[in-house]
């Protein structure tokens, strides 16, 4: 007689807890992962909109519409196969505490990357780049940065905490080398003149096919150790209605995700997928993106980590 228990578990929606339906492991650097997914729910450094830190959870739940794929179209390998993931959850800390979380953050992060696994973050609003470039800095040294934004984030008004700032401490504290740097994207003012990142603004950006776009920024970045950053709010607000500050002409999600497609080869050491607000969703599309940019990231970083033998 066959039982419940034998039988294999064809349902997309039950027990689909971690990301991509994959094991829930609150101390990975003790596990054989070659890659852990950390969600950072956190919002107090918004400068619009807030409901960011619902956005790992989203994420999550949007990400179960392309576990069931063995091979993710158009890659002609099943990633699973080869590279090990869990999902260390979302990082606790004192709620309405910002230094303490930034804390948290960088210790936590820096055990995953001298433990030399891969690490994936899922926000947040954009702050929580800042304290994981800190610890990947301590690792690799300084980083190139590759930002997918509609904004800058190099505004030096603003607070300690502020998810519009990260890139003007990020050079001043040495984390990034600006001159190996570049975002895509931009599109709100920031001052040209002292800016030092190179900019493929959006209007450009619409403009170029995805491979030009992605040999000026293999150009710009050279050898350097990479960290790809991903605001969902550099998509058009037509793909993604769920973030803080939506700037309407963004990129497709089309062309987002060719332009990852490009990156390999690149020696990339980490990355991130931020700004996903559900509470201003729509049917799920922005949770949708950003689990699937994230897909996107991890095929290009298991094949820049040679753990893809075809």
């Amino acid at each position: 007689m066959t039982t419940i228990a034998d039988k294999p578990d064809y349902s997309l929606y039950s027990n689909a807890f971690g990301y991509l339906r994959q094991p829930l492991d609150f101390k990975p650097v003790q596990s054989d992962a070659d890659l852990v997914i950390l969600g950072l729910p956190f919002d107090m450094a918004t400068t619009g909109r807030s409901g960011g830190r619902m956005g790992p959870d989203a994420i999550r739940r949007a990400s179960i519409n392309l576990a069931w794929e063995e091979t993710r179209w158009p890659w002609d390998f099943n990633l699973s196969q080869y590279v090990q993931v869990v999902d260390a959850g979302d990082l606790v800390y004192d709620c309405g505490d910002a230094a303490d979380f930034t804390q948290r953050v960088d210790d936590f992060a820096s055990q995953i990357v001298a433990s030399g696994k891969g690490l994936l973050s899922f926000g947040g609003d954009h702050f929580v780049t800042l304290p994981l470039l800190r610890a990947h800095y301590k690792h690799y040294g300084k980083l190139a940065l590759l930002h997918f934004d509609a904004h800058t984030d190099t505004y030096s008004q603003g607070s300690k905490y502020d998810h519009g700032t990260m890139f003007y401490h990020a050079p001043k504290e040495g984390l990034i080398d600006v001159a190996h740097s570049i975002q895509v994207g931009i599109r709100t003012e920031y001052d040209k003149a002292d800016h030092g990142f190179e900019v493929i603004d959006a209007a450009m950006a619409n403009d170029m096919t995805a491979d030009q776009i992605v040999s000026q920024i293999r150009q710009r970045v050279g050898e350097l150790p990479l960290y790809v950053t991903f605001d969902i709010d550099c998509l058009d607000p037509a793909f993604a209605p769920g973030t803080g500050t939506p700037v309407c002409g963004g990129l497709t999600t089309d062309k987002a995700m060719k332009i990852i497609r490009g990156l390999q080869g690149l020696n990339i050491v980490g990355m991130d997928v931020v700004e996903v607000a559900p509470a201003y969703d729509n049917s799920d599309i922005t949770a949708l993106a950003g689990a699937t940019l994230g897909y996107e990231l991890m095929h290009v970083w298991a094949l820049g980590k040679q753990l893809i033998k075809p």
